[in-house]
């Protein structure tokens, strides 16, 4: 444990970027696992060995390659006697076993917000989805320019976002001028490293990363108020990232059915409007491990929707996400963050929940029925 303390009036750096610099900055865009980090990642720190149906259509393999993945599932389901995987990279398709998925960002128009939804094939029904794929790398390329947006508020600065962000979080002016030299120094190395800098690493994770390299110089308790300004501006850019340059959610929509695609809606808090909007959806989460306010609410809601749809229109499917990010097992235990260590692919506790199972059983939902519904769906 890291208990180093240090006074950030203290601290001198040189705006000029040293040899440990290139070293922090290198290691935390490496997409390259060594033996210790593929240890942490085929050994869960628990083994289910009662459950046996395992559903997961809403993960994020990011740079984990999927064998190391498919290991940890193993040893994680031992008994499994059925499964219905899926992963949902951010604006990116990403295929395992049968199956391919993407978490796509997008505008709804209907309620004026930026959404996700998730997006599930079988593999071949995109081998040749030149117009979605055109979609998902406009998106992801937007998607990446936030970091420059990031860094460029810190950086030039945006004088309204850090004003704002340090009286929210308390940062002094010495940690405002340290964050800045820093993130200056982090934009210097990424042009000139661009062609070789992965592109799963250009993502606003980029700075969390790297301050949280600096913990064995600074101490935990200089990197804590560091990341606590960081996260106040990154929100301060995401409430003022533009939405017009994403497609609508209907023309997602609309692209994934004509490929012969199914629908979910993730992130039951922020998108359950969806619903409401009646898009053409296949399911909604109604859990998630950021969103656990609404699921009693939305598992009514979707069943008096069920109950009450038009004939001949399906049935909504409730899902339960883990939303699990699998570079998260490749941190050290001591910096990865615990809440989201804790979500593995497929675990999902509200469906062994005692009131959430009445409300399941009403509805006549379990995990059995909606991988055989939605697995079927896949293949119509």
């Amino acid at each position: 444990m890291n208990t180093k303390q240090v006074c950030v009036e203290e601290i001198e750096i040189s705006p000029e970027i040293t040899d440990e610099d290139r070293e922090i900055f290198s290691a935390v865009i490496s997409v390259d696992l060594a033996d210790w980090q593929i240890k942490q990642i085929v050994t869960p720190s628990q083994i289910h060995h009662r459950q046996e149906k395992v559903l997961a259509v809403h993960w994020h393999p990011e740079f984990v390659p999927m064998n190391l993945i498919s290991q940890r599932i193993e040893a994680m389901f031992p008994n499994r006697t059925d499964d219905l995987l899926i992963p949902t990279q951010h604006n990116e398709l990403m295929s395992y076993g049968p199956y391919t998925g993407v978490e796509v960002d997008c505008y709804a128009s209907g309620f004026n917000q930026k959404v996700q939804l998730l997006l599930h094939f079988e593999n071949e029904k995109v081998e040749n989805a030149h117009v979605l794929k055109s979609m998902l790398a406009h998106t992801f390329k937007y998607r990446t320019s936030q970091l420059f947006e990031f860094m460029d508020s810190i950086t030039q600065p945006n004088e309204k976002r850090v004003h704002e962000a340090a009286r929210e979080t308390g940062a002094d002016e010495a940690l405002v001028e340290m964050v800045r030299i820093y993130v200056t120094k982090i934009q210097t190395m990424l042009d000139e490293n661009w062609s070789d800098v992965p592109k799963a690493s250009i993502k606003n994770k980029l700075i969390k990363n790297y301050f949280d390299a600096l913990r064995p110089k600074y101490g935990n308790t200089v990197i804590n108020r560091i990341q606590a300004y960081l996260k106040a501006v990154k929100i301060l850019v995401k409430d003022g990232f533009s939405l017009k340059f994403f497609y609508r959610a209907t023309e997602i929509i609309e692209e994934a059915r004509s490929l012969g695609g199914c629908v979910v809606i993730p992130h039951p808090e922020e998108f359950w409007p969806i619903l409401l909007a009646k898009y053409d959806v296949d399911g909604i989460e109604a859990w998630n491990p950021q969103s656990q306010r609404y699921t009693d609410f939305l598992i009514s809601v979707v069943n008096e929707q069920n109950i009450n749809r038009r004939a001949g229109s399906k049935e909504i499917l409730i899902f339960m996400g883990d939303d699990c990010h699998m570079s998260e097992k490749t941190k050290p235990i001591d910096t990865q963050d615990p809440a989201k260590a804790a979500r593995e692919i497929g675990l999902q506790p509200a469906w062994n929940d005692l009131n959430i199972r009445k409300r399941l059983i009403i509805a006549g939902i379990d995990r059995q029925t909606v991988i055989d519904e939605y697995r079927a769906r896949l293949a119509g």
